[in-house]
C-alpha cells in the first residue's frame, strides 16, 4: 500500500507539471495567433491581448487583478505595403521591412547603388546631384554604412540637403523590424531589404502607408497573490506587447518575444495561488515595451506598492528557446540574490551556467534597476529560436519550450530560500 501511495504521488506530481506545460503552451499559442495581429498598437491587438491576460490571471485564482493605463505616440504601418523592383514584386516582412520612424511613400523611383569597394563620399554626392538621380532611392549595405561611414550617409536620411527620396539598406535574412524609435516620424523613408536585393535594377515602385498614432492608450495588467506577510513582496514581470503589423496582410506573431515570458508569469501566478507564499506576490504584464519601455517606466513612477518593498524582481523576456546557458542582466542591488541563484543552479543544475551581460536599457527590468530595485532579467539568447526574434518567423511553430521548466524551478527554488 505504501509503495502504491508513492507511485500515485509521483504520478500526480508529473501530471501537475504536464498540466503547467500544457497551460504555458496554450497561452503562447493564443497570444501569437492572428486574432491579436502581433499585439501591436494600430489594430488594438495589444489591448485585446491585455484583456485576455486579465481573464487568464482571474482564471488561475489570484486574489486581485488591476489594470494601469498610460499613453504614448507611435508610428505604425497597418495599411498599404507593396514594393516591386523592375516589376518583380517583393514580400513584406520577408524581402523588405521598414525602419519604424519612416514616413509613407508612393511612386516609382530610380535606384542609385553605392560603390562600397571604391567608396568616395564626395563622388557619391556629386552623382546624386545629377538629374538622372533626382528623387532616387540610394541602395547600400547596412553594415558598411553603419560601421564605417555613418556620418557620410546622414544627409541621405534627413532633411532636404540631398535630393534623394529615400534609402534601401540591405542586410542578412531574416529581416528585423523594430518599434523602439517610432515615437516620431523622421526624415525620409528607410527600407530594409534582404541582402539578395537585385544588384543592378533600374527602379523601384512602392506603395507604403504609415499611420502616426497620437496618444495611443495601453495598459499594464497587474495580478496579486497575497502572502502571509505584507511588509515586502516579490515581483514577476514580462511584456506582452509586440510589433503588430507591416502592412494589412503581415503581422509579427511574437511567440518567443514575448508571449513566452507572459505565459510564464501567468503559470507562476497559478502556482502561488495554489501554494500560499510567505510574502505578497505581484505579476505584472507590461504593455508598450517594444515601443520604448513605456509600461514599465510608467509603473516605476506610479507603483502600486513602494519600490523599497520589493525583495526581488524577475523580468522574463524571450525565454522560448533552448540554450542551456542562460543569459541574464542583474542590477547592482540584485547581486546578492544572484549569488544565491548561482548557488541553487550549481546544486540542482537547472542550467549549464549563466552568461551575465552588462545592464542595458532595452527590457522592463531597467527602469527598476535605475531606482535601485534588486532585479534580474532572464533572456535565453543564442538558442535555435533566437535568430527569429523581431521577424515574421517568431511564430508558435518555431517556439521552443526547453527553457520554461528550468526557469520556473530556479525562480521557485530562489523564492523559498531568499
Amino acid at each position: 500500500m505504501k509503495k502504491l501511495f508513492i507511485i500515485l504521488l509521483a504520478f500526480s506530481c508529473l501530471q501537475a507539471n504536464a498540466q503547467d506545460m500544457a497551460h504555458y503552451k496554450s497561452i503562447v499559442k493564443e497570444l501569437s495567433s492572428a486574432k491579436y495581429q502581433g499585439r501591436g498598437y494600430a489594430k488594438d491587438g495589444v489591448n485585446k491581448a491585455g484583456r485576455y491576460i486579465e481573464k487568464e490571471f482571474r482564471k488561475v485564482g489570484v486574489d486581485q487583478v488591476t489594470t494601469q493605463s498610460f499613453s504614448f505616440d507611435i508610428n505604425t504601418f497597418p495599411g498599404h505595403m507593396a514594393m516591386s523592383v523592375d516589376g518583380r514584386r517583393l514580400t513584406p516582412g520577408i524581402d523588405f521591412a521598414m525602419r519604424e520612424y519612416s514616413p509613407g511613400v508612393k511612386g516609382t523611383f530610380p535606384l542609385y547603388y553605392v560603390d562600397t569597394l571604391n567608396f568616395d563620399a564626395e563622388r557619391m554626392m556629386a552623382d546624386l546631384a545629377k538629374p538622372e538621380y533626382k528623387d532616387c532611392f540610394v541602395v547600400c549595405d547596412f553594415w558598411f554604412m553603419y560601421r564605417s561611414h555613418r556620418k557620410d550617409f546622414q544627409k541621405l536620411q534627413k532633411g532636404t540637403e540631398c535630393p534623394n527620396a529615400g534609402m534601401i539598406q540591405t542586410w542578412e535574412r531574416p529581416l528585423k523590424f523594430y518599434k523602439a524609435y517610432g515615437e516620431k516620424v523622421m526624415g525620409k523613408p528607410i527600407i530594409w531589404a534582404a541582402s539578395d536585393f537585385p544588384k543592378r535594377a533600374e527602379s523601384i515602385t512602392v506603395d507604403i502607408e504609415n499611420r502616426f498614432l497620437e496618444g495611443v492608450e495601453c495598459f499594464n495588467v497587474i495580478a496579486k497573490v497575497e502572502g502571509r506577510r505584507h511588509d515586502s513582496c516579490f515581483v514577476f514581470t514580462a511584456h506582452y506587447d509586440h510589433l503588430g503589423n507591416l502592412g494589412n496582410k503581415v503581422f509579427y506573431p511574437g511567440a518567443n518575444d514575448n508571449a513566452s515570458g507572459t505565459a510564464a508569469i501567468i503559470t507562476l501566478a497559478a502556482h502561488y495561488a495554489k501554494n500560499r507564499p510567505e510574502y505578497d506576490m505581484y505579476f505584472i504584464a507590461f504593455s508598450g515595451e517594444d515601443a520604448g519601455l513605456h509600461g514599465s517606466e510608467y509603473y516605476a513612477e506610479h507603483p502600486l506598492v513602494p519600490l523599497s518593498q520589493i525583495r526581488y524582481l524577475f523580468n522574463l523576456d524571450m525565454i522560448g528557446d533552448n540554450n542551456p546557458v542562460q543569459y541574464c542582466e542583474v542590477s547592482d542591488e540584485g547581486m546578492r540574490g544572484f549569488a544565491l541563484l548561482e548557488q541553487i543552479n550549481s546544486e540542482r543544475s537547472h542550467f549549464r551556467g549563466f552568461n551575465r551581460g552588462e545592464l542595458a536599457g532595452n527590457s522592463d527590468h531597467y527602469p527598476f534597476a535605475q531606482k535601485h530595485v534588486p532585479c534580474i532579467l532572464f533572456e535565453n539568447e543564442s538558442g535555435d529560436a533566437f535568430k527569429y526574434y523581431h521577424t515574421t518567423y517568431d511564430s508558435y511553430k518555431n517556439f521552443i519550450t526547453a527553457t520554461y521548466e528550468p526557469i520556473f524551478r530556479l525562480i521557485t527554488d530562489f523564492v523559498e530560500r531568499y
